[in-house]
């Protein structure tokens, strides 16, 4: 934004770089400089896409991606104004679907549905199950660009009171994708 009466020309050098939690830089997956004219009092939006195929192979499980733009008004004696936001990936949707009533000693059979939000396949999928203090690991089939699947997960509650179930969805491009659900189990 132009906050003056007068027409303004900026120079524009932004960057990316895949970063931890504690902001250190991992990779550097953009570099562009751009020039923009701001009439008086007047605003502009610029525009950065960053492909998957930019950021994919050096993305941590932090998810974080820094952009930053250094922006120097020309002919001002050096005014800049430094522009940073950290981006925090979504992780991909589980979705995990529970009957209305779930009671003591009786099966039960939740329909859990997970995503590849990439736009490549993904292989080597697997989820594992927390229930019950106990864990099943489930070798999934391979998921193409964008696809969701889900699958069907039967057990059968042996007390009354709360249940918390864990889904953890790992592959080959991204791991420890996280859905949970608390599971209200009524008496016999």
């Amino acid at each position: 934004n132009n906050l003056s009466s007068d027409r303004k020309s900026i120079r524009v050098d932004m960057s990316a770089s895949t970063i931890l939690y504690t902001r250190r830089a991992v990779a550097e997956i953009l570099k562009a400089a751009t020039a923009v004219e701001l009439g008086p009092k007047q605003g502009k939006h610029i525009r950065v896409k960053i492909p998957y195929t930019h950021y994919g192979k050096y993305l941590t499980t932090d998810k974080r991606i820094q952009v930053t733009a250094l922006c120097e008004v020309m002919r001002s004696h050096g005014l800049k104004l430094l522009v940073e936001k950290t981006i925090i990936l979504e992780d991909t949707n589980i979705i995990i679907k529970v009957p209305r009533r779930v009671v003591v000693n009786r099966a039960v059979s939740l329909e859990i549905s997970y995503a590849n939000p990439l736009p490549e396949p993904v292989s080597r999928c697997v989820l594992l199950v927390t229930l019950m203090n106990q864990q099943v690991k489930i070798n999934l089939a391979r998921l193409a660009p964008r696809e969701r699947s889900k699958i069907y997960f039967e057990f059968t509650p042996r007390r009354a009171g709360p249940l918390q179930l864990q889904v953890d969805f790992s592959c080959d491009k991204f791991s420890h994708v996280k859905g949970f659900v608390t599971i209200a189990v009524a008496p016999a």
